[in-house]
């Protein structure tokens, strides 16, 4: 990670309110996880869906970024499918599911211990430069 990506919300190590999610992959598949608490909420008990939005643009988009591509999202797309509870560990994933020049679709889920998804996701994301 260059310097400038250490304040990343997300991911970035000198964020002092950022997430510091740090990633997996594994079989053509990105994996980050989170355990929420009561300040990433919006209802009580529930996480706010603006960081749920967060959290599975930064799966897909740094999936990218993880394969050596400056990559910025077009697109994202959410789906909410239950109530993504505070304080259960979260498992949120990402892969490519196609590519047409400098563009890439993603898909990406967050799933509870129980196997329950919360959220899913679908991104366009974007090559920058001449990669």
């Amino acid at each position: 990670m260059n310097e400038s990506n250490q304040w990343c919300f997300a991911c970035g190590p000198h964020n002092p309110i950022g997430l510091k999610l740090t990633f997996i992959e594994e079989d053509n598949t990105y994996i980050t996880t989170f355990i929420p608490g009561p300040e990433h909420q919006g209802y009580d008990g529930i996480v706010h869906g603006g960081l749920v939005s967060t959290l599975l643009d930064e799966i897909m988009a740094r999936y990218l970024y993880a394969k050596g591509l400056s990559a910025v999202t077009a697109k994202l797309e959410v789906r909410f499918r239950h109530p993504t509870p505070i304080g259960q560990e979260l498992t949120v994933s990402g892969w490519i599911t196609g590519q047409r020049g400098k563009m890439y679709e993603l898909a990406g889920k967050i799933t509870l211990p129980d196997g329950t998804v919360t959220a899913e996701g679908k991104a366009t994301v974007a090559i920058k430069g001449d990669e």
